[in-house]
């Protein structure tokens, strides 16, 4: 296991959120910002790949249902170029079992549900970004 990198080159975490709904990304990015993350918005699947594949995030929330790539193709194609482990919270309307397990596959460390409570989130985010990441070069 390996200490998360914001702690080790002492620095802001990096929250990577990517959701199409403009009222959950102003709002999500407000609190988390409120918090000391450096929060960057993709508001589709293609820039959210785009943007993580270039700005090395700690954390992706990512919402399941989005215009242009679904959260699951992002998850995708992220878990094939991504150089580094990265703790990713699946944020959605969908409650649904199979996609629960899917999520789980891909690598999801959590899954809520929309609506969600925000310190809920604020908490699970807290968590996650400061579990040691599993060595991805052993």
């Amino acid at each position: 296991m390996i200490p998360p990198a914001w702690q080790v080159e002492n620095r802001k975490p990096r929250v990577l959120l990517i959701d199409d709904d403009s009222d959950i990304t102003d709002s999500v990015e407000f609190a988390m910002t409120g918090q000391g993350y450096e929060v960057r918005v993709a508001h589709d699947g293609n820039e959210g790949i785009a943007m993580a594949e270039t700005i090395a995030p700690d954390l992706i929330i990512c919402d399941m249902m989005m215009p242009k790539r679904s959260g699951f193709m992002v998850l995708e194609r992220l878990s094939q170029t991504l150089l580094h482990p990265v703790r990713i919270i699946m944020c959605t309307g969908n409650d649904g079992e199979r996609h629960r397990e899917y999520a789980s596959m891909m690598g999801v460390s959590e899954y809520i549900t929309k609506p969600f409570v925000m310190d809920s989130l604020l908490d699970i985010a807290k968590r996650l970004l400061n579990e040691p990441l599993p060595d991805l070069h052993r």
